[in-house]
């Protein structure tokens, strides 16, 4: 690695791996340039797509301290450097994979832990942030609501005793 190019390459490849949250790795053999765009265009909120020169990935991956890449560093490879939501861009990747099968997703990390290819897909299964946070939300309110019925049932209960006791004492006055 003499060449100052590929020393500057490596060099960008390691500064986009450790700004990112999450890369995934794919291979896009047999995508047109059209359709490299397209897919460029459906990951410009999330990610940056681009595609690499393994051996540079594989240095530049080391350098960022990342393990579990050089399996899928193989054929022609692209990643797809996230950083907004990892589950919005493992989304537009699979849905981008079903339409175009050219595109193969490899594999891929996330917060510093090596994904394999299925991992990726079960991470594109995942429901948005917002969902996840609102389903939470949700669930505390219930345990809330849960927890103030069970500590105002026994005062309820008891105020309700003593109105019928009063009820009772009224009509045995009345009636006699």
């Amino acid at each position: 690695m003499a060449r100052p190019d590929k020393a500057a390459a490596v060099a960008e490849l390691t500064d986009k791996f450790r700004e990112s949250n999450a890369a995934v790795l794919t291979e896009y053999r047999g995508l047109t340039v059209a359709q490299l765009k397209q897919l460029r265009v459906a990951l410009s909120g999330n990610a940056t797509y681009a595609v690499v020169k393994n051996t540079l990935t594989a240095i530049a991956a080391k350098d960022a301290g990342l393990t579990g890449l050089d399996d899928a560093l193989a054929g022609p490879s692209a990643i797809a450097f996230v950083n907004g939501d990892p589950v919005e861009a493992a989304k537009g990747l699979r849905d981008f994979a079903k339409a175009n099968p050219a595109l193969v997703i490899k594999g891929g990390v996330l917060d510093g832990r090596a994904l394999t290819a299925a991992e990726v897909t079960k991470l594109a299964d995942l429901e948005s942030r917002e969902v996840l946070l609102a389903k939470a939300a949700g669930a505390m309110k219930a345990k809330l609501y849960q927890a103030a019925y069970v500590f105002t049932a026994n005062t309820a209960q008891a105020a309700r005793v003593i109105d019928a006791l009063r009820q009772k004492q009224e009509s045995e006055a009345a009636a006699a």
